[in-house]
């Protein structure tokens, strides 16, 4: 299997853990805030929710990115 495949699944798995964690996690959260969209505003959303989700993007953009980047590198 190519190494390049192998980072994508495990970025893939690691990252869905964390997402289901970060669902068991807020289920008493009872902080809500709206987030202010240029367009519009969201719902009210749990803290918690808004900054795990943040953090998870952030882990699947960082490590697509890197495999791009070792892609054009060989």
């Amino acid at each position: 299997m190519s190494l390049i495949f192998k980072r994508i699944i495990f970025a893939v798995t690691f990252n869905s853990s964390l997402f289901l964690l970060l669902m068991i996690g807020i289920q008493n959260s009872s902080n809500k805030s709206r987030i202010n969209l240029l367009i519009n505003e969201t719902v009210k959303l749990p803290i918690s929710f808004i900054i795990g989700t943040s953090f998870i993007s952030g882990s699947v953009i960082g490590s697509l990115l890197t495999t791009e980047y070792s892609k054009k590198k060989d």
